[in-house]
């Protein structure tokens, strides 16, 4: 029988729901034909506020704009945040860097956040906002690695941080990572932490090859570490006082389309990644504050739609389970549940390492307690694509007690796929049952993700 230890007496970091964000953009379908209907007479689909908010998206990141008024087609600053206000969710916006300019800049954040009488906070209101939109977070730049030497983003980022927050001192900016382990991430953070609140990185996994795929995540949990280490260097070396945490701020398994449209079909495979990377962010909390799947409609998204209706793809069940069930501090957990050697394979689309980080456990585990350890939230993820693991989970410091409630998202193989015929191929299964006690004894079927909620005493 395999082992899961839960010390919820043993917390490693505060979840901040911020990682449960998403990205929009003029992408694809992404906007026209996905938040925004496409056809006449035009407007926000109501069906993908619904689902959106369903998801428990907290916030959605919206990059690339030079300033009001230069947004292509018919979707603008003010649409976006209207669109995120229905939707329950916060504004993150990306400034350019690249092809824009300061002034464009400070006219966006003037547009957005003025309250006295600017031309952009006028015309703002012209548009028929009377009241800033307050947007807090704004992303200094979008893969600049591309385009420049770290030296000169650094000496670029602090002219624009400098006057930005002249500007409205309270907005929080998130410089330009790469995977949070090149050279790029230490020079950038070493040159931009007096600066910057966030360090954002970007990040994808994906295989064809089963295991390379649920176990890439990985990858992501080491990067996540270097880049938390380099800001505690910086903030210790320079003596910045200020809290800097990393912001993922895209993040995905995407592996299949490269063909400007990125309507990726996901797998159950691929849901488990997914719930594999969101473990690694309740894992990395101590210094994972924001994260950003990419995107949020049709262009590598959970959620598919056509111009009758929608469904959510496998990806968004991991997702939206645990944004709903999550609890505030992680805790510690210790999993003996048989092991896998892994190797990693040549010519992958994303070439990344992690059999050097294995043995790995056939079961990927988190836990989450509320800051009273009153509950329990234990997100269990069984790789094994054939063999249930029969499992005891043993509460260290605690006893549970009353209903359990288990929410199992699995099909028939790890190549379900949902589609508009098929919408549950791939879904979720929630059960009851008593507990009573400092062990709970349960089987995780193969290729499932599974969210336990408990009560402790």
């Amino acid at each position: 029988m395999a082992q899961i230890d839960v010390l919820t007496g043993r917390p490693i970091g505060t979840v901040d729901r911020r990682i449960f964000g998403s990205v929009a953009e003029n992408l694809g379908r992404c906007v026209y034909g996905g938040v925004f209907d496409e056809g006449p007479p035009g407007g926000l689909r109501t069906d993908v506020l619904a689902a959106v908010r369903d998801l428990g998206v907290t916030n959605v990141r919206w990059p690339l704009r030079a300033g009001p008024g230069q947004e292509p087609g018919r979707f603008s600053t003010g649409d976006f945040i209207m669109w995120c206000a229905a939707a329950g969710v916060e504004p993150v916006l990306g400034l350019n860097m690249d092809t824009g300019t300061l002034d464009e800049a400070r006219a966006w954040m003037e547009y957005c956040n003025g309250s006295g009488d600017s031309y952009w906070a006028c015309r703002r209101r012209a548009s028929g906002h009377a009241e800033p939109f307050g947007v807090r977070y704004w992303g200094l730049g979008r893969e600049m690695y591309r385009r420049r030497t770290a030296a000169e983003y650094v000496a670029e980022a602090r002219r624009w941080a400098a006057a930005l927050k002249r500007l409205d001192p309270g907005i929080q900016l998130i410089s330009c990572g790469q995977t949070g382990l090149d050279d790029w991430d230490r020079d950038v953070i070493d040159g931009l932490a007096p600066h910057i609140d966030m360090h954002g990185i970007h990040l994808f996994t994906g295989s064809a090859d089963y295991w390379s795929n649920v176990l890439a995540p990985h990858y992501a949990e080491r990067a996540l570490s270097v880049a938390g280490a380099l800001i505690d260097r910086a903030r210790y070396v320079q003596r910045v006082e200020h809290e800097i945490s990393v912001a993922c701020d895209e993040w995905n398994v995407w592996y299949r389309t490269d063909d400007g449209q990125l309507e990726e079909r996901y797998t159950l495979a691929d849901a488990l990644a997914v719930a594999t990377w969101l473990n690694v962010f309740v894992r990395q909390s101590w210094t994972v504050r924001m994260a950003n799947l990419s995107r949020l409609v049709n262009v590598v998204a959970p959620i598919v739609t056509s111009p009758d209706g929608l469904f959510s793809q496998s990806i968004y069940h991991p997702f939206q389970l645990m944004a709903a069930a999550g609890e505030q501090v992680a805790v510690d957990t210790y999993t003996d549940s048989g092991a896998r050697v892994h190797r990693d394979r040549a010519g992958e689309r994303w070439p990344h390492r992690v059999a050097d980080l294995g043995l790995f456990q056939r079961l990927d585990v988190a836990a989450t307690t509320d800051p009273a350890r009153s509950r329990l939230t234990l997100s269990v993820v069984n790789r094994d694509p054939r063999r249930p693991v029969r499992t005891r989970v043993r509460l260290l410091d605690a006893a549970a007690t009353g209903v359990m409630i288990v929410h199992e998202i699995t099909g028939d193989g790890p190549d379900a796929v949902n589609t508009f015929a098929r919408p549950d191929a791939v879904s979720v299964r929630n059960a009851k049952r008593e507990v009573d006690g400092e062990h709970v004894d349960i089987s995780f079927s193969p290729h499932s993700f599974t969210v336990l909620e408990m009560q402790l005493d």
